[in-house]
């Protein structure tokens, strides 16, 4: 997802939700003076995460010698980035004045099958995966353009999936 994509046309309810918010922040932006950005979120993870979240969830799982419930085939797509770098991005954004809506995302699309294998790696453990979830409305594929926060802010992802995940585990362990 680019920053400029002219029509954003959002797969979900929830993401119907956050373009409407971004709207408004531009209302007021543009009409009452208000200084403002929009920042989109790309799959947040890390220490602290909501018990309900995937990660969370999975490293639960396996620590627990559980096997890791999927929703779909594995193959579907996620930008993950790591909570420090998220608020990196809202401290550099605090004088942000335009209005503008910036993506901040991990930079790096991987499979959840391949994310899986990583955190399998960090926790030096194997990890059994139950394939028989679904989840109707849940996107494919998410990927974060974010080259108008690097332009606007100097913002940048720092930290890889593979540290990410290490200090989730770390922590929940």
């Amino acid at each position: 997802m680019t920053e400029d994509q002219t029509v954003p046309m959002p797969h979900s309810p929830y993401g119907v939700t956050k373009l409407a918010a971004e709207n408004l922040v531009r209302l007021y932006t543009a009409n009452m003076g208000l200084p403002s950005a929009s920042l989109r979120f790309f799959t947040v993870y890390g220490p602290r995460q909501r018990p309900d979240m995937a990660f969370n969830r999975f490293i639960k799982a396996a620590l627990a010698g559980k096997a890791i419930g999927v929703f779909g085939n594995g193959e579907q797509t996620r930008d993950f980035t790591y909570i420090d770098d998220i608020v990196h991005g809202l401290r550099l954004a605090e004088h942000s004045t335009g209005g503008l809506a910036m993506n901040l995302g991990g930079g790096n699309r991987v499979t959840l099958l391949h994310t899986i294998e990583t955190l399998a790696a960090v926790m030096k453990t194997k990890i059994a995966i139950d394939f028989s979830n679904s989840k109707l409305g849940d996107v494919p594929d998410t990927w974060a353009s974010a080259g108008l926060a690097s332009r606007e802010l100097g913002w940048k992802p720092a930290v890889s999936l593979e540290v990410g995940l290490s200090r989730e585990v770390a922590w929940l362990s």
